[in-house]
Parts: C-alpha cells; sequence; structure tokens
C-alpha cells in the first residue's frame, strides 16, 4: 500500500514537472503584432499591410495594434486597406499615436478599437484630388458615404464621421461650424457623446497594460528592403519623374551613337517602375506582357518601312504602363507629364546639340548652304566691282545695263537713272548689283 502511494506520489510529481514547460510555452503563444502606419496612404501600404496581417492570421495572434501617424493619403488605397482590414480575423485595435487625418482617419474606423495618445487627433477626411482642390461631386459624395460605412462597421455614430468629411454638417460644439471639417482631440474623440476612442494612453506600453497584454509576445513587423522600394516608387510624385527620365533617356539614346548612360536610365527607371508596381500589387504578369510585346514592336520598327509596328509598339507600351496603375487617370497625367519633358528635351537637343548628334542629321536637315561653308546660290561676281556700264534701259531702280558687251541686271542706289547713262558698280551682294550713275568716261564704256 505504502508502496502504491509512492509511486503514485512520484507519477504526480514527474507529471507537474513534464507540465509545467508545457504551460509555460502556452502561456508564451499569446503573441500580438505590432505595425506601424506612419506615412502616406498609398497602395504600396496596402501591400506592407497585407503581408503583416497575413503573418499575424498564420501565427494565430490575439490581436494586431496598428500604431497610426499619418496625414492620409488616396482614397483609393485607403478603401482598399479598410476592405483587409474587415477581412482581418484577428482583432485590429488602432492607436493613434498623434495623427490620423484624412485617409488615416477613414482606416482607424475600420478597427475593432480605437485608442489614442493625449496629443492624439483624428479627422478631417475631406476627398481632394491631386491638384489639392476638392473633389468633384461624383467622387466627394461616393467618399462620404465610404465614411459612413466606416463608421457603421466598427458601431459608432456616423455622424461624426460625415462631418468630418462634409463641412456643411455643423458641428459648433467641437469647432466644426458650417464650413470647417470636423477634427477631434483624444478626450473630445473619448466622449461617451462621441465614442470614437475607447480611451486615452500616453504610450504604446501603458496600451499594452491596459488591453492586459504586457506579458504577451509583441512582434513589431518592419518593412523589408522591397516593400520600401516599392513604397518609394509608388508614390504619386516619384512615378511622373521616373517616366519622365525614362523618356528623356530614350531621346537621347536615339540622338547619340552606340548604346550609352541615357539609355541604361530609360532602361533602369522602366524596369524600377514595373518592379514597384508589381511589389505593391497594383501591376500583374498582363500588364508586362503588354509591356513586353511594346518593346518588340519598337525593335522590329529598326528593320520594317511603314512606321506601323513602332507606333503600334509606343501605344503598347503607354497601355502598359497606364495599366500598371491602381487609378488610370493620374497614370494617364504622368505619361502626358513624361511626354512633355520627353518633347522639351528633344527641342533642347535639336537647338544646341543638333549638330553633334549623328541620328538626328539622318531625321532633320541641319547642315545650312551658306557662304561661310562653300555653298552659293549664284556666282559671287566681286571681279566687276568698280566697272563701268552703260544702262540700256531706265534704272527705277532696276534695269539693265551693258558691261563690255554682256547684259548685266542692276539696281541704283535708290535714285532714277535714265536710260543711255553712263554708271559705276559700286557693291556685288551674290546675284544683286549695285550701281550710281558716273559722269566720268571710263575705258570699259
Amino acid at each position: 500500500m505504502h508502496k502504491m502511494i509512492g509511486k503514485l506520489l512520484l507519477f504526480i510529481l514527474v507529471f507537474s514537472v513534464i507540465a509545467v514547460p508545457f504551460s509555460n510555452a502556452e502561456a508564451a503563444e499569446d503573441k500580438v503584432y505590432h505595425v506601424k502606419l506612419d506615412e502616406a496612404v498609398e497602395r504600396g501600404l496596402h501591400a506592407y499591410l497585407k503581408r503583416a496581417f497575413k503573418e499575424a492570421e498564420e501565427a494565430n495572434a490575439k490581436a494586431i495594434i496598428l500604431e497610426i501617424d499619418t496625414l492620409g493619403g488616396f482614397t483609393d488605397a485607403a478603401g482598399q486597406i479598410g476592405k483587409l482590414m474587415d477581412e482581418t480575423e484577428p482583432e485590429i485595435i488602432a492607436y493613434i499615436n498623434y495623427r490620423a487625418i484624412s485617409a488615416g482617419a477613414f482606416i482607424a474606423l475600420h478597427a475593432d478599437e480605437i485608442y489614442m495618445s493625449p496629443n492624439g487627433k483624428i479627422g478631417a477626411a475631406q476627398a481632394i484630388v491631386g491638384s489639392g482642390n476638392a473633389a468633384d461631386e461624383k467622387a466627394d459624395s461616393f467618399w462620404k458615404a465610404e465614411m459612413i460605412s466606416a463608421a457603421n462597421s466598427s458601431k459608432r455614430n456616423p455622424e461624426f464621421a460625415l462631418a468630418m468629411a462634409d463641412d456643411t454638417v455643423d458641428k459648433s460644439e467641437y469647432r466644426a461650424g458650417i464650413g470647417k471639417l470636423l477634427t477631434l482631440t483624444a478626450q473630445e474623440a473619448a466622449d461617451e457623446k462621441v465614442g470614437y476612442s475607447e480611451g486615452t494612453v500616453a504610450s504604446f506600453d501603458e496600451l499594452l497594460q491596459l488591453l492586459g497584454f504586457e506579458k504577451a509576445e509583441i512582434v513589431k513587423t518592419d518593412l523589408t528592403f522591397t516593400e520600401s522600394l516599392a513604397r518609394y516608387i509608388t508614390h504619386p510624385v516619384v512615378v511622373p519623374i521616373l517616366l519622365s527620365i525614362a523618356g528623356l533617356g530614350l531621346i537621347l539614346e536615339l540622338y547619340s551613337p552606340g548604346f550609352g548612360v541615357p539609355g541604361t536610365m530609360a532602361i533602369s527607371s522602366l524596369l524600377l517602375f514595373f518592379f514597384g508596381h508589381l511589389i505593391a500589387g497594383l501591376a500583374g504578369y498582363e500588364t508586362m506582357i503588354v509591356f513586353l510585346i511594346g518593346i518588340t514592336l519598337v525593335i522590329l520598327e529598326f528593320f520594317l518601312a511603314g512606321g506601323i509596328a513602332g507606333a503600334l509598339g509606343a501605344i503598347a507600351i503607354v497601355a502598359s504602363i497606364i495599366m500598371a496603375g491602381a487609378n488610370p487617370a493620374y497614370m494617364a497625367y504622368s505619361v502626358l507629364i513624361a511626354i512633355a519633358v520627353a518633347a522639351s528635351g528633344m527641342v533642347i537637343i535639336m537647338k544646341f546639340f543638333g549638330r553633334k548628334l549623328h541620328l538626328l542629321n539622318k531625321m532633320v536637315l541641319m547642315d545650312a548652304t551658306d557662304t561661310e561653308s562653300g555653298y552659293v546660290s549664284n556666282v559671287n561676281r566681286i571681279d566687276i566691282l568698280g566697272k563701268r556700264g552703260l544702262t540700256i534701259t531706265p534704272l527705277r531702280p532696276s534695269g539693265t545695263i551693258d558691261l563690255n558687251g554682256e547684259r548685266v541686271d542692276v539696281v541704283s542706289q535708290g535714285s532714277y537713272i535714265d536710260k543711255g547713262k553712263h554708271v559705276i558698280i559700286v557693291k556685288v551682294e551674290g546675284s544683286r548689283i549695285v550701281v550710281r550713275e558716273s559722269y566720268e568716261k571710263g575705258e570699259n564704256e
């Protein structure tokens, strides 16, 4: 009996020793993903968040804390991010560490919970076009509906979301009367009447303690090099610059012998453009196929006559560039900028460097048939300068003289000279021979 009790106690002891590591491992399985959103909202950001959220799902994370500090960005990218947040399984908690403005406010409203730093702000979400002006009525109406839907998705009062996007909504008690967009401070957002924040915390660590995640494993996600490069390349300011460099490089390469720096710059710019848009998920392989078809047709133009292959190739390249962007209108605008830069570059090349570039001389007549180069349209008869002749016809002021038996067309210096008068040649300018009346007989009458 004592032996059985001893064995039982030994079994319990061994089981306890073995079970402790497993219980600790189970406790350590709680993971919280910390994802930062601290730059402009664009499609490159969507690709990064998609990867981070997927990693969190695969790791069975308890929650994703999305730390937000942004002045906004593109509404189409914000819409894709909002859809991504709605489809993500782990709970998403937005921590507004200073600013969630415009598209940032829209993204925050798609979170399950919102917390703010003491200096945090959320709002001012009017739709703005690339020129900095308010969007047209159609785009504005759509964006207001998006803001309302975002508030409804997290069960918040949609009136405040609408006031953030519509300056005709009166929220005077929050400094947003008619003509002003609503922007809420941390204290205002946490007000029970508003309900746009679950609380105000001074730091990320304080937020973890408040949520009960102080012992959880915090997994910080960072942008990879390719994601950082893609975000930079797909930035709305960088896109037209890349396309302009590509266009200008191609023009310079056509007008210079061999293949050198301009061609390398052009190809590198195009490769960077498509690489960034592929990584960001904007361009598909069909876009690259259209681009390669365009390049092939342009190359064929060097071997085929007619110009049809080159024209179709150029159209295919432009089409592939427009297809690569999320907003076709913006991409078309970027292409027009690139064409304008390339055209300006062509004018400058023709004006200042055309004579030194071999292909340009084949396309445009650059040589001038001037006297300095040895070309004359008529024989310049400077040998008759100072000779005397006799007018055959009156000079009024042009006419004909007899010069040693040769009929020569001349003009007077401006005065009328009658027929049968003696004249002397005073100037020869190509075919223009100028005479004046002479009152003395010469040996060459």
